[in-house]
């Protein structure tokens, strides 16, 4: 028997379940299909979990130096199974409420492995939908007008450190451990490795990252990456740029050991265990692509605006069709694609106002274009930068490292980046996206009166550095 529907979405992670409501309060009849769990990665293997993970960390790091704030402690000690159970309870609320979404919006799931079909007795175009059960009943078959892929992505890996679990990990088994390691090292400078880095660091693992370019958080800007680099040395992490790992060096025995090309020689690192952190690739294998004229390009799938594959009715969205891999992305590409399917006028994104955020601790959050990106451009620019040591509120929270930058366009005054690192900028970022938004000048960033004390009040004083005029400096 066959199931029809206006929409099946392939993959029920952030960007496949937000479709997913979209597309119900839009009145489409609308299936999903999921593997694992309800949330994909970014609820079970990702966002949550490791920002659950790095509050832990931090309170404790915090806790450690309570005495500064007047507050005597004493034994102050880590239980890291509390610490996961504590992530789990998270997790699992979470899970629950998007269940309750689900069942709110009467979306039908389908717990299995969806492969999209060619051309069959079902449906002269491919998109129909057949479904490998989990629980090893017969294949369900879905026949939607509209499909979306929306499959995700995994760990990369490096040939040579195949995961093991014990030795070698990913994020994936990182998650996991049910005790903390005296020493890891991590290969990978960029957002996670860095967010690891910095968690392990606060739970006192040593750590040593081991990064390919010249620089941790290579896509950040300059600035940003040397306070970054800086702050996480202050921490005690070891930081190895312009390093070439050589899997093919790794030895296991009593932990790790593996060579790294780094300034001419081959320097040996050794560490109870190795964290990969070299990125993600798009999940476009086995699920039946080779059906259809969709086209994957460098391991992605290639899309338009409104996120259509060659395939009219059928859409991808989120890591899968790699750009910005990023979960509140993923969920705006999937209202997009089902207000397109829906026959409603979409705006496509402008990825240039989407916000990035790094959770490490401190935070790193940036929107737009760095300094060196905007002069690649063309652009004739001037910057505003201010100090985290300058604002009462950071003095008072007792983090005042990091600043705040701007870059502005200096023929029309208009932002073209903000680049933040200190306290809570994760939760700051948004003011300068709309400010992207509305394609605001700093003028008009600087002539926002920010309420005092708090630590939203450097992104006043940054713009009005921008012309020199900074009050508190």
């Amino acid at each position: 028997m066959a199931h029809e529907y206006d929409l099946v979405i392939l993959g029920a992670g952030t960007g496949g379940y937000v479709a997913a409501i979209r597309a119900a309060q839009l009145g489409l009849k609308t299936a999903v299909v999921e593997k694992e769990k309800l949330g994909g990665t970014c609820l079970h293997k990702g966002c949550i979990p490791s920002k659950a993970l790095l509050r832990s960390a931090e309170v404790f790091a915090t806790t450690k130096r309570a005495s500064d704030f007047g507050v005597e402690t004493s034994d102050v000690s880590l239980n890291f199974l509390k610490v996961q159970e504590r992530k789990q309870t998270i997790i699992d609320q979470l899970h629950n409420g998007v269940q309750h979404l689900m069942k709110k919006g009467k979306i039908d799931i389908y717990e299995g492995t969806g492969r999209i079909l060619g051309p069959s007795i079902f449906s002269p175009t491919p998109g129909t939908i057949s479904v490998e059960m989990n629980n090893g009943e017969e294949n369900e078959m879905l026949v939607p007008k509209n499909v979306i892929v929306a499959t995700g992505s995994r760990p990369r890996t490096l040939p040579g450190m195949e995961v093991d679990g014990t030795h070698i990990l990913t994020s994936d088994e990182a998650l996991q451990l049910e005790e903390l390691p005296e020493s890891m090292i991590i290969v990978g400078g960029g957002v996670i490795g860095i967010e690891w880095a910095s968690m392990l660091a606060d739970f006192g693992v040593e750590v040593t990252v081991i990064e390919y370019s010249d620089r941790i958080l290579p896509t950040e800007d300059h600035e940003i990456s040397k306070e970054a680099a800086r702050l996480m040395k202050k921490k005690g992490i070891k930081l190895i740029t312009g390093a070439k790992v050589l899997p093919e060096t790794l030895e296991k025995a009593n932990g790790v050991t593996i060579k790294a090309e780094h300034k001419g020689e081959e320097k040996i690192f050794t560490a109870e265990k190795i964290l990969v952190s070299v990125g993600r690739a798009a999940n476009v294998e086995g699920i039946g692509l080779e059906n259809t004229d969709i086209q994957v390009e460098n391991g992605i799938i290639l899309t338009n605006e409104f996120y259509q594959t060659k395939e009219s009715h059928i859409y991808a969205i989120g890591d899968v069709i790699g750009g910005l891999q990023l979960a509140h992305v993923a969920s705006h590409e999937g209202i997009v694609a089902v207000e397109h399917i829906a026959g409603l006028t979409p705006d496509p994104i402008n990825y240039d106002t989407v916000s990035k955020c790094i959770y490490s601790h401190p935070e790193v959050a940036s929107v737009g274009l760095t300094e060196t990106e905007a002069k690649d451009k063309g652009f004739k620019v001037k910057t505003g930068k201010f100090l985290f040591k300058s604002i009462g509120k950071a003095l008072v929270f007792g983090e005042s490292d990091g600043f705040v930058k701007l870059v502005v366009d200096e023929k029309t005054d208009d932002l073209l980046g903000v680049h933040m690192i200190g306290p809570h900028v994760t939760d700051m970022i948004s003011e300068a996206a709309i400010a992207k938004v509305l394609d605001a000048s700093n003028w008009e960033v600087s002539h926002t009166i920010h309420p005092h004390p708090t630590l939203s009040e450097i992104i006043g004083e940054a713009a009005l550095a921008v012309e020199g005029k900074a009050i508190h400096s």
